[in-house]
């Protein structure tokens, strides 16, 4: 191919979904770089990505995490913009977001903008692959950010079972190595083989980052022409030195005469099964799927890939019986293995699966711009398409990948808490406890002919497959839902589509029923009810609340009634089926069980929520009732449950008002108009409420937890502020302030302080009372003096607040009323801001449109004024709430600060029940059969 001068566009077909009305062209820049330019005038956001062909599969040989610390240096500064994290806060300020994510084969650097400053961000993003700068101060920092990570990860079972996989993989292949990296990877061990990290970081951009290797994906506003002279304005610099592709050639995993069973001891309560088996290309033509598989496992199916070689992986849970039968349901997978190879490819199957990616592919929603750009990034060649659209019927090779799927080529992965006495091995990076046995595939064929008769047979055909995908004429175009229908039983809420021009619906019930919320014995037995629905329908939209529970049905419009239908039909004839009970409860006290291992940041915005919110139990509560519960209890509890019910409804997308009204009006007469009626309606007094806990002015509450899992180091704090309670100016000014603090927060907090991987400022919205908080994870320090933390910080931000340029004060009101303007990109988005509207009961569907009218009219007095009345530290009617949760490696400071003795203003929240009961609440928008305020 012949390259002109600066840039040439490349013929190449590219397919795109019949409803994309998108512009797209592929150009080749004179330094090799490819580039696909997309042009959507309709767009609010700007979007960008960067993908280049390099991973931690070419980290050096003990240099582990090279790559991936890479990922992170190039955020730092760069020779044109030298100031430190200018590049992220320039990205903030201006309505946007920024991140980035190392694999195997790629890194992938991603952004999004206001199309206003998309020129300037773009510049400053070319410069990462220009000219960075990555100075040995940001290095030092960097390492240690990249060790917080590490250390965030070491107990999380998913990256443990990950890393065991790659560890027991041959050694002389890059899939073995660990890839994240730590402190001991990247400073002490380099250092004692006299290596300078930075040194070998500079040397390792320099010899992989070539343009050749790169491919740029660009969403603006403008047109095609104008990004391609953008596009080579700022990224024909990017240095080229015709890297060639790595590539990794052989099987991760010999395959042979003999398998491996693996068993490992996992930090949380749970027995999995995962057996990887071995196909030669990434192009297998094998789909997946999850399934509940009887009463002892519950199955699924997925592939991993890299560019060389693939593994068929299928995940089971396994319940304490199924841990019983473990060759029992090894042999039944290979069993039905055994089915597939002897039914052969069926052409029924192929064609229905490509009638599904087909319709997903032409009818795909809008999504964000930058998830569009990422995902088409990586994809390279392939660009739109990628696997999306299938290929004619050939037989050949899935015949070839279903040989491929022997007893004698696979490897056995088995998690068990009951493993902890048993395992003699260690692996280096999380320290998982694990032992190996060897398999011959004569053994899992004896099991085979042991096992029982399961009846296994092929899948019946998809009876919701749509065909009709008309658009209906709505003939009033509605912007904001509307109130189409009101009875003693119901309430629903519609709104066409007036925007997507999908076909598509969108479809939420949300039952009220007063006696879930009762006891924790009944919000337990509601869970398990709706768990016991899902399994019956095979994992569809059903969820237990806080006060009963919804509904959700989604997707094409043109059998989605009768799928609702069939939903409604299961819970009038719900039946208790005690094998399924057993099963069903012995997962929820397994979550429930599981609570202690999430991380410190998590269960302190848990204890957060119980402080705050009213009528909320406690999971230690649910967690003691279980073993009293049977399945007789749900059989007597299910009649009362929906004894007395209301039904919020929302209907929206492709679907006529006469329609929406029918599917509601079905299922008033399933559950209220029968000979024998399951349900009333509710008393005055029953009608649900949500109320927040208004915490006192002038008092810094605080409440101090030990970490539930002693095995955790990590602490966490979470720093809130209540503001206000549904007010549009106050709710402006603290957008505002969110906005313009975020950037500096992280910077000052996670990137100079390294107090923690996570840190994060965002607002905070309970039941429509809102405020602000701050989030730090630290194994570096306790929570108390992260508290001391982030009050310097918020004194040092109170000076860039006041000297606030008036140009910078104009320019992030523009951002946030852009991001305020900025369009749903598909019903499901859009439905969900709305249904959060009628959830709350605050019913204020214009809010953006108000609010944008609130921020025109703020002045810059009335920010300082909002942050000097609300959150300047120290003044007298702030309302304050410390959440401190303490790791292992502060358990000496949470000994010492509870010894102690609370300081002015503040009050130590010993027991939250109690506190909860003392403090008055604010009104509820939800409680009678029109929203009103209490």
């Amino acid at each position: 191919m012949a390259l002109g001068t600066v840039a040439e566009e490349v013929e190449v077909e590219i397919i795109k979904p019949r409803n994309d009305k998108r512009e797209y062209r592929r150009i080749v820049l004179q330094n090799n770089l490819q580039v696909l330019l997309i042009s959507d005038p309709e767009t609010d956001k700007c979007a960008a990505s960067m993908d280049v062909r390099v991973g931690s599969f070419s980290d050096p040989d003990g240099l582990e995490g090279l790559a991936h610390f890479l990922e992170h240096m190039l955020f730092y500064a760069s020779e044109k913009y030298p100031l430190e994290d200018s590049y992220t806060q320039y990205i903030s300020e201006h309505g946007g977001s920024t991140n980035a994510f190392t694999s195997s084969e790629h890194t992938n650097y991603f952004f999004d903008i206001n199309p206003d400053c998309f020129e300037e961000a773009l510049d400053r993003f070319a410069q990462f692959f220009i000219k960075p700068l990555m100075s040995a101060d940001a290095t030092t920092r960097e390492i240690k950010a990249v060790d917080s990570e590490n250390q965030n990860n070491i107990l999380s079972d998913a990256w443990r079972m990950n890393q065991l996989q790659k560890h027991l993989s041959a050694k002389d292949h890059p899939y073995h190595k660990f890839n994240t990296g730590n402190w001991d990877t990247l400073e002490v061990r380099p250092k004692a083989r006299g290596l300078d990290t930075r040194q070998e970081l500079l040397q390792f951009y320099d010899n992989n980052y070539s343009a050749n290797l790169m491919h740029l994906v660009i969403y603006a506003k403008d047109s095609l022409d104008v990004s391609q002279s953008l596009v080579q304005k700022k990224f024909q610099e990017i240095h080229n030195v015709n890297r060639s592709c790595a590539s990794f050639v052989g099987q991760p995993c010999t395959s042979g005469t003999s398998s491996d069973s693996c068993q490992s001891h996992p930090n949380q309560t749970r027995s999995q099964v995962e057996i990887y088996m071995a196909n030669n290309s990434r192009h297998s033509a094998l789909q997946g799927r999850g399934k509940q598989v009887g009463q002892q496992v519950y199955l699924l199916v997925k592939s991993d890939w890299t560019y060389d070689f693939s593994f068929f992986k299928v995940v089971i849970d396994l319940t304490d019986a199924g841990q019983e039968h473990f060759e029992d349901i090894v042999a039944l997978l290979f069993k039905y293995v055994e089915l597939l190879q002897q039914s052969g490819p069926c052409e029924w199957i192929f064609n229905e699966l490509s009638a599904i990616c087909e319709t997903g592919f032409h009818y795909q929603d809008k999504i964000r711009p930058m998830s569009y750009v990422v995902n088409v990034a990586w994809r390279n060649a392939d660009w739109l398409v990628g696997s999306s659209l299938p290929s004619k019927f050939t037989p050949g090779i899935i015949e070839t990948a279903l040989k491929e799927l022997t007893p004698y080529n696979v490897r056995i992965f088995w998690e068990s808490t009951k493993f902890g006495e048993l395992t003699d091995l260690t692996e280096p990076w999380y320290g998982t406890a694990y032992s190996v046995e060897k398999l011959t595939g004569s053994t899992i064929e004896q099991w085979m002919e042991r096992a029982l008769n399961e009846h296994l047979h092929l899948p019946a055909p998809n009876v919701f497959i749509p065909t009709d995908l008309s658009l209906k004429n709505v003939s009033e175009k509605m912007t904001l839902p509307q109130l189409l229908r009101k009875s003693p039983y119901s309430r629903l809420w519609y709104k066409p589509d007036t925007a997507f021009s999908t076909p598509k619906a969108y479809v939420k019930i949300d039952f009220n029923c007063p006696f879930t919320g009762s006891s924790p014995e009944c919000e337990v037995l509601t869970k398990i009810f709706t768990r016991l629905l899902m399994d019956y329908l095979n994992e569809y939209g059903v969820n237990n609340t806080d006060y009963g529970f919804q509904v959700t049905v989604l997707g094409y419009n043109h059998k989605l009634k009768i799928l609702l239908e069939t939903v409604i039909e299961r819970i009038e004839r719900f039946e208790v089926k005690p094998d399924r009970f057993s099963v069903i409860k012995e997962l929820v006290t397994k979550e429930y069980q599981n609570m202690k291992f999430q991380q410190p940041y998590k269960q302190a915005m848990y204890y957060c929520t119980l402080i705050l919110q009213d009528q909320t139990w406690p999971w230690y509560d649910k967690l003691e009732v279980l073993p009293y519960l049977e399945a007789d209890n749900l059989v007597k509890f299910y009649p009362l449950m929906l004894s007395r019910t209301f039904m919020e409804c929302y209907v929206a997308g492709n679907v006529e008002p006469d329609e929406a009204e029918s599917m509601i009006q079905h299922i008033e007469d399933t559950f209220f108009k029968s000979p024998c009626p399951i349900s009333q309606t509710l008393f005055a007094s029953q009608h649900l409420t949500k109320r927040v806990v208004n915490l006192e002015r002038g008092i810094n509450y605080f409440y101090s937890a030990e970490g539930l899992n002693p095995s955790e180091e990590n602490s966490a704090l979470i720093h809130y502020i209540q503001v206000h309670q549904d007010d549009f100016k106050l709710s402006v000014k603290l957008q505002l302030f969110a906005l313009i603090a975020k950037q500096p927060a992280f910077h000052q907090l996670r990137s100079v302080e390294q107090l923690g991987y996570i840190t994060v400022l965002m607002q905070r919205n309970d039941s429509g009372v809102h405020g602000v908080q701050i989030i730090i994870q630290s194994n570096v320090k306790c929570p108390g003096q992260l508290d001391l933390r982030v009050e310097s910080f918020l004194k040092m931000f109170e000076t860039k607040l006041y000297e606030m340029s008036g140009d910078e004060f104009k320019s992030n009101v523009t951002a946030l009323i852009d991001m305020k303007l900025e369009k749903h990109k598909n019903l499901r988005e859009e439905s969900g801001f709305y249904w959060k509207e009628i959830s709350d009961g605050t019913l204020k569907f214009d809010r953006r449109e108000c609010e944008v009218v609130k921020l025109k009219q703020l002045t810059q007095k009335e920010l300082i004024d909002f942050f000097d009345e609300y959150i300047k530290v120290g003044i007298p009617q702030k309302k304050g709430l410390s959440v401190r949760v303490y790791g292992s490696a502060h358990s000496s400071e949470y000994k010492s600060d509870n010894r102690g003795t609370a300081e002015s203003n503040s009050i130590r929240i010993k027991d939250i029940f109690s506190f909860r009961r003392s403090r008055p609440l604010y009104g509820s928008f939800r409680g009678g059969s029109v929203h009103t305020k209490l």
